[in-house]
């Protein structure tokens, strides 16, 4: 089922790259941060092949209280296929819509793992010894410092997971922007993220990223300063379609001067 909502943890589930035991912390409520995503994640995981995953995710949507359910249904940023999916299970939005808190509508709360003292080396490879599991969760719900690591995992879906928590802040996302350690779907969901390209910082980082893929790197290019498009021209870390692309702005304003 598609719940007409589109995130970067959401596509891994809708394109079937989760493993099994991630599909179940899922199905039970105990993965999304935030309450749009959970609702969709159980959408998508009532559909699931895995007839007990399908039936942990129905018996989730159940447990929600029905008031609540159809008061978040109401509101403005659901989007319409995930209001149908529930009309098809007898839940209309309500009149009035639910307040704007995005916290969970199902709460799993459980422990977070514990990593010790992360000195950059040391909390790295205590990091690689834990579950897929165990590190979404940090990323959902660890320290600014677990995020900076986790963020360049080499499972996308740990590092995608980074990208979805609450608590992440514009400082930091200009930060991963600027990483050339970090893959490249990470980079590409930033740079296809409107709110966060809004801000100059990420948009000038991503473009003088080596490992931004180019097609990004070339639509955010024109909103560069001239100064910042300038010496992009020269940059040879960037990919020759950049510096191409750069030389060609700068010539045109050349010559209209």
């Amino acid at each position: 089922m598609d719940p007409g909502l589109r995130t970067a943890l959401l596509e891994f589930f809708r394109r079937g790259e989760v493993p099994r035991e991630v599909r179940l912390l899922a199905a039970r409520g105990g993965l999304a941060p935030q309450a749009l995503e959970q609702l969709g994640l159980l959408a998508i995981l009532s559909d699931d092949s895995d007839l007990e995953v399908a039936t942990v995710a129905a018996d989730t949507i159940d447990s929600v209280p029905r008031e609540t359910l159809s008061g978040f249904l109401a509101r403005a940023d659901v989007p319409e296929a995930l209001r149908a999916f529930f009309r098809r299970r007898g839940i209309e939005p309500a009149a009035t819509p639910l307040g704007d808190s995005s916290d969970p509508l199902v709460d799993r709360p459980d422990e977070l793992p514990s990593t010790g003292p992360l000195e950059t080396e040391g909390g790295t490879k205590m990091l690689s010894l834990l579950t897929v599991m165990e590190r979404m969760k940090l990323a959902f719900r660890g320290t600014r410092e677990q995020r900076t690591m986790l963020i360049r995992d080499p499972n996308k879906l740990v590092a995608t997971a980074v990208l979805s928590c609450p608590k992440l802040t514009d400082s930091e996302i200009e930060r991963y922007a600027r990483m050339a350690n970090v893959s490249e779907e990470v980079l590409r969901i930033i740079g296809t993220t409107r709110a966060w390209i809004k801000n100059y910082a990420v948009a000038a980082a991503l473009s003088k990223n080596p490992k931004t893929p180019i097609a990004i790197s070339l639509q955010l290019i024109p909103r560069l300063t001239e100064r910042d498009i300038k010496m992009l021209t020269t940059d040879r870390n960037v990919p020759e379609a950049v510096r191409a692309l750069c030389r060609k702005i700068t010539t045109k304003a050349r010559d209209r001067q």
